[in-house]
């Protein structure tokens, strides 16, 4: 078991050892929940950056696509 400080803040310090142990590095996020019994519930969370595409990067991305009918047929029918 280790100990962690609460800052006044409101901002908790988790031990190196628990972060590594975690493969956590460098800044990170956490989802945290309410235990049943009291405590908290501190899990990794994935952040990932969103890409909002305007019509004309999507007429791009389309000229770009260099599948053949044939290929395009095949996932089609892979993808239903």
């Amino acid at each position: 078991m280790e100990l962690a400080k609460l800052s006044r803040k409101g901002q908790l310090s988790i031990p190196k050892r628990l972060l590594k142990a975690l493969g956590v590095e460098g800044e990170a996020y956490f989802l945290v929940e309410l235990a049943p019994e009291g405590g908290l519930l501190l899990r990794p969370a994935g952040v990932y950056p969103l890409e909002v595409y305007t019509e004309e990067r999507l007429q791009e991305l389309l000229a770009e696509d260099t599948l053949t009918e044939e290929e395009r047929t095949r996932l089609a029918a892979l993808v239903r």
